[in-house]
């Protein structure tokens, strides 16, 4: 499941690289997960009252947190494809636990 899930967020990029003029070079995969990062805890400030709501409602800023976790995760598994990472075996050996493919 996590290498098929690997594969969908691979081709989504791939194709919004594409039609952005975007290079993904090796330091583009690192980059983009920070910029995601930081994305996420400017929603999660906001959530907290340490930003501000900028007019989003609670519903607003929980599908905003929803979707930066979304972005977070995906380059996360873009940057584990883009170096050949075993996230499956990664994850058994750090969390103890086999995740199902």
């Amino acid at each position: 499941m996590l290498n098929d899930l690997m594969k969908q967020f691979e081709a989504a990029s791939v194709t919004y690289a594409a039609d952005n003029g975007l290079e993904r070079d090796d330091d583009w995969f690192v980059l983009k997960l920070q910029e995601e990062m930081g994305e996420l805890i400017q929603i999660w400030n906001r959530i907290t009252g340490r930003g501000r709501r900028k007019g989003m409602s609670d519903a607003d800023l929980a599908t905003a947190l929803a979707n930066e976790t979304a972005d977070v995760l995906g380059h996360i598994l873009l940057f584990a494809h883009r170096n050949g990472l075993d996230l499956p075996g990664a994850i058994e050996r750090k969390w103890l636990f086999r995740p199902q493919e």
